[in-house]
């Protein structure tokens, strides 16, 4: 089983990103921590989906403004097998790290 990272991506603007998948057969508790590396503020999205385009009732952030260089962090989350961790962000230069372990 993974621990540590578990997905990392430099997201492109307007795109539903799959940023980790659970594996199938194990459970993940994982967190979420978003990095704007732009001087004005971007508006991010994550949802814990089926696929990569989440339905509107799998979201669990939508619309969050993260300030210029500044930082969201979800903890605490578990998904079950095959579930996506998908963010979209408004704008580029936008970083994203799911990091726990998988049992």
């Amino acid at each position: 089983m993974a621990s540590g990272t578990l997905g990392q991506s430099n997201l492109s603007a307007t795109t539903d990103t799959t940023v980790y998948t659970v594996p199938a057969g194990t459970t993940s508790s994982f967190s979420v921590n978003i990095c704007n590396r732009n001087a004005t503020s971007a508006f991010v999205r994550i949802a814990i989906a089926a696929s990569g385009t989440p339905g509107v009732s799998e979201y669990i952030e939508f619309g969050a403004l993260v300030e210029g260089n500044g930082v969201l962090e979800r903890t605490g989350l578990v998904a079950s097998a095959n579930k996506n961790v998908v963010v979209h962000s408004d704008s580029a230069n936008v970083t994203v790290n799911v990091y726990g372990y998988e049992e």
